[in-house]
């Protein structure tokens, strides 16, 4: 047995393994330049799959045109608008704005000669209307219920609740010098 403890005993078994090269040594190993290949090249290939990567997101996301239909391609003018009144909430305005062109259809062409819709308050959800004469302004109070009726049915429900209806307006008075004593302008004559 002493050969055998003087084997396990010999200065190459006990000399601790060192990575550096030694002083004698011209450079590193051939398994250190195989780590240090294999690191860079797990580097590189690690670059080239997050390059990847972003161009797949950045085509997923729009960035780029293919042949599937994106955001950016073109659509007819109508769903444009839509889209744009959809957005931006202004559907009851518009619908209202489309009742101000339409206003003869709807209200029939003797009561649109003489009455035609001037403002509407989408808050308060009024329409008012001016008519040329106090007895056309008469009969559209007396109508107004049966038209508020016929506009939320071509609007939807509860996009007019009232109606106001002007007469007509009164010449603006005018002061000259030739005036007559306590007249009150154009509201006192009879005519």
């Amino acid at each position: 047995m002493a050969v055998s403890e003087s084997a396990e005993r010999s200065p190459k078994s006990e000399a601790p393994k060192s990575e550096a090269p030694g002083p004698g040594a011209s450079g590193p190993t051939g398994a250190d330049l195989a780590r240090s290949a294999l690191r860079a090249a797990r580097a590189q290939a690690r670059q080239r799959g997050e390059q990847v990567r972003e161009k797949r997101e950045a085509k997923r996301h729009g960035l780029r045109s293919g042949a599937r239909s994106d955001g950016r391609d073109p659509v007819p003018l109508g769903a444009a608008l839509n889209r744009l009144l959809t957005e931006r909430g202004w559907e009851s305005s518009a619908a209202v704005g489309g009742v101000m062109g339409r206003w003869p259809q709807i209200v029939g062409p003797d009561i649109a000669a003489h009455c035609h819709p001037s403002s509407y308050d989408e808050a308060a959800a009024v329409l008012t209307v001016q008519c040329d004469s106090t007895a056309w302004a008469t009969q559209l109070r007396w109508l107004a219920r049966q038209l508020v009726a016929r506009l939320n049915h071509e609007l939807g429900h509860g996009t007019v609740k009232t109606i106001k209806v002007l007469g007509p307006a009164a010449p603006a008075r005018g002061y000259g010098r030739l005036r007559a004593p306590g007249s009150k302008g154009p509201g006192d004559t009879w005519g």
